[in-house]
C-alpha cells in the first residue's frame, strides 16, 4: 500500500520511522517533508496547507491511507476532502480539530460539559479587553483565539504585560485573523504534563505521558519557542492522576465532542497542569505534538499503522496499543539564535544509525544542509530515565552543524522529582 503523509517537521518523521516497521506499506510520501527524512520518505515539493494540491497528488498516486499530521491542513478540511475520495486518514475532519483552531471554541466546551480547565473570560473588543486587564487577578494568561504556531499563549507577570499582549494580538494583529477573538484566563501553578490519545470517538487510549521544555534557554529562561526537549514518561503524571485524567477529562472530552455533532478520530492532546485542585487542561491538540511524538512513538511496541487503520474504521481496542515501560529523551538542536533571528544553510553531518528525527533541512547537492529555527531532534531510550538522557546527550556529540545550539538541562526537574 502507498501512504501520504502531510508535514514536514520531526513530528512527521517520527511518524514515518514508525509507519515504516509496518510490512504492508511499500511506499512512503511526505508532503513536502524535508531534506533529512529523504531516506524514509518520497518527499514531493507541495505545502501541507495546499489541500487541493494534496488531494490531486492523492487522485493520481493510488494513495491508499493518508496521514494528515499538522494543525492547519486539519483545521483547513484536509481529512474532509481526502475522505471524499474515499481515501482512508489518520486525522480529525475541521469540525472537530477546531478543538484546537479555536481557543475560544474549546474553552466553552469545557465550561459546557463540566470539564475542568482554568477560568476564562471572552474578548472581540480590545477596549473591553483592556479595561477587564484594570481589575483582572495577575499573573494572567493571554491566548490568541486561532492557531499561532504554537507562540499564540502569553503569560503576562504584570498589568503592563498583559495590556501589551491584548494590544500586539487585537490591535497589531501579530498573529492576523487568529487574533480577532482572545481568552483572559486565570494563571494556574503545578507541573505541566502532555499526554497524547489514540482514540476513533468511542474509544481512548492514552499514550505515555511526557514533559515538554518549551524555554529556548537552560533552567526554562528565555524565549518561549515550539520545543526544545521532552522527556517520557513525565514523573508527575502518577497512576492515580492518570486515573482522575480518564473519568474527568478524556472520556468527558470525547463524549462532549460526540453530542456537540463532532466525533473526533485520531490523536487527541491534552496539555494538562496539576494543580493542587487537580488536573486541569490548559490547551487541546488535535494532532500529535512536537517534540512529544518524538519521544512517545519510539516507547511504542504496538504497529502503528494497525492503530491507524483501526481508528479510521472507528474499531479501536485498548489492548491494540502497548508500551515499552522503558523511558526516552529527545534533545532538540536548534540554530543559535533562534526562536528569534538565526542563520542557515550550515551542513550537518550525523550518524545514520541513531532515532534522530529531522525538522529544518534541505538537501543541496547532495548535502544536508539547515534550513530552520529547530533543526532536528535526538532521541534515545534506556530503562531509566537517567540513562536515557545521559545516552541522548553522548548522541548529540555526534551530530554537527555550524551554528548548532541546544539546551543542556533536558528532563533535569523530571529527576529531580
Amino acid at each position: 500500500m502507498k501512504v501520504l503523509v502531510v508535514g514536514g517537521g520531526g513530528r512527521e518523521h517520527a511518524i514515518i520511522k514508525k509507519l515504516k516497521e509496518n510490512k504492508e506499506i511499500e511506499k512512503i510520501y511526505a508532503l513536502p517533508g524535508n531534506g533529512g527524512m529523504a531516506n524514509d520518505a518520497e518527499c514531493v515539493a507541495i505545502g501541507a496547507k495546499d489541500i487541493p494540491a494534496i488531494v490531486d497528488f492523492a487522485k493520481n498516486n493510488d494513495i491508499g491511507f493518508a496521514v494528515v499530521a499538522p494543525d492547519d491542513p486539519l483545521v483547513l478540511g484536509a481529512v474532509d476532502e481526502l475522505s471524499k475520495l474515499g481515501i482512508p486518514c489518520f486525522g480529525p475532519e475541521a469540525k472537530a480539530a477546531i478543538i484546537e483552531g479555536s481557543k475560544v471554541f474549546s474553552k466553552n466546551l469545557m465550561k459546557k460539559y463540566g470539564i475542568p480547565t482554568a477560568a476564562y473570560e471572552v474578548f472581540d473588543d480590545a477596549e473591553k479587553a483592556l479595561a477587564y486587564i484594570e481589575t483582572a487577578p495577575i499573573p494572567t494568561v493571554i491566548k490568541a483565539d486561532g492557531l499561532a504556531l504554537g507562540k499564540g499563549v502569553i503569560i503576562a507577570m504584570t498589568r503592563d504585560e498583559a495590556k501589551d499582549a491584548v494590544v500586539s494580538i487585537m490591535q497589531d494583529k501579530q498573529f492576523g485573523e487568529s487574533g480577532n477573538q482572545i481568552v483572559i484566563e486565570e494563571f494556574l501553578e503545578g507541573p505541566e504534563v502532555s499526554v497524547l490519545s489514540f482514540t476513533d470517538g468511542k474509544v481512548v487510549v492514552p499514550m505515555i505521558s511526557s514533559m515538554d521544555h518549551k524555554r529556548a534557554k537552560d533552567n526554562d529562561e528565555g524565549l518561549n519557542t515550539g520545543g526544545m526537549g521532552t522527556i517520557a514518561p513525565n514523573p508527575y503524571y502518577t497512576a492515580d492522576v492518570a486515573e482522575k485524567c480518564m473519568k474527568e477529562i478524556f472520556l468527558p472530552t470525547i463524549n462532549a465532542m460526540n453530542a456537540e455533532g463532532r466525533t473526533f478520530k485520531g490523536c487527541l492532546y491534552f496539555g494538562l497542569m496539576i494543580t493542587k485542585n487537580g488536573p486541569k487542561v490548559i490547551e487541546y491538540n488535535c494532532r500529535f505534538g512536537d517534540p512529544e511524538t518524538q519521544v512517545v512513538l519510539p516507547l511504542l511496541e504496538s504497529d502503528l499503522f494497525e492503530i491507524m487503520k483501526s481508528i479510521a474504521a472507528g474499531t479501536l481496542t485498548e489492548e491494540q496499543v502497548k508500551f515499552s515501560d522503558k523511558s526516552a529523551c529527545c534533545v532538540v538542536m536548534a540554530s543559535d539564535g533562534y526562536p528569534q533571528k538565526y542563520e542557515s544553510g550550515f551542513e550537518i553531518t550525523m550518524p545514520a544509525d541513531k532515532n534522530i528525527y529531522v525538522a529544518g533541512a534541505k538537501l543541496s547537492d547532495g548535502k544536508l544542509l539547515t534550513a530552520g529555527g529547530r533543526v532536528l531532534g535526538v532521541t534515545e531510550t534506556a530503562d531509566t530515565l537517567e540513562n536515557a538522557i545521559a545516552k541522548a546527550y553522548e548522541t548529540v556529540k555526534t551530530v554537527n552543524f555550524a551554528n548548532a545550539y541546544y539546551r543542556k538541562d533536558i528532563g533535569k526537574k523530571a529527576l529531580e522529582v
